[in-house]
């Protein structure tokens, strides 16, 4: 489990094929690491861009990690982690610990599918991030609700046909690779994890006992959970 808040923004050193998968290497410069700390281990859980992969090598090198993860094919078939390249640049962040602040959102790394950037309006202390996304993502986005684009959290601006449009402070810019690539850009999506609940539910026609006439979109609205706007 992850909160969205990116910790790294690494490099990728290298990216070798390994029949259908592949071994991403990458490095990163973890806050508070020295000389000597790795910043992870062998078996840590680690989200590339969004995407939750598993440290199987790493060593010190210079005050930075250098990382290694295997993707397998489904990986690189259901996520952009297919497209990168060594000299790109990539969003790192390690699992949650027990006690630790959580300042985004519950993100699980499991990407739900690719969306891709359309448009940069900027907005002078900020820039507007206009992404599309596939129609089988569009009932788990909502306006003000939250959203994790290439693993960082961000909330939802507006929402409409297709499209869903969120907003970056120039620290975000700074700190992520969200603009690295420009418009065109292919990105990891992943909602919610209430909304995922929430839209399973209503499909399955569930209702609590204590909820008089069943759960339904029109008491999913009254409740606050839909915005009839959008």
């Amino acid at each position: 489990m992850f909160t969205g808040l990116i910790e790294s923004k690494g490099r990728v050193d290298q990216v070798v094929r390994r029949g259908e998968g592949a071994r991403i290497t990458v490095t990163a410069r973890w806050p508070g690491a020295d000389h000597t700390s790795t910043g992870a281990g062998i078996g840590d859980s680690v989200a590339i861009n969004g995407v939750c992969l598993t440290v199987v090598d790493v060593r010190a090198a210079g005050g930075d990690a250098r990382l290694c993860f295997d993707a397998s094919h489904e990986t690189l078939a259901c996520t952009s982690l297919g497209q990168l390249a060594a000299g790109t640049t990539c969003n790192l962040e390690r699992a949650l610990r027990i006690g630790d602040r959580l300042g985004g959102h519950f993100v699980s790394g499991h990407v739900d599918d690719r969306g891709h950037l359309e448009r940069i309006i900027d907005r002078g202390d900020a820039q507007d991030l206009e992404y599309r996304v596939p129609s089988s993502l569009e009932a788990e986005i909502a306006a003000k609700g939250s959203v994790a684009i290439d693993g960082v959290s961000l909330t939802v601006n507006r929402v409409w046909a297709g499209h869903f449009s969120v907003t970056i402070i120039p620290h975000t810019a700074r700190m992520t690779q969200l603009l690295d690539g420009g418009v065109g850009k292919t990105v990891n999506i992943e909602t919610d994890v209430l909304a995922k609940y929430v839209r399973r539910v209503v499909q399955m026609g569930s209702s609590p006992t204590d909820i008089e006439g069943g759960l339904s979109a029109s008491l999913l609205e009254r409740s606050g959970f839909i915005d009839p706007r959008t």
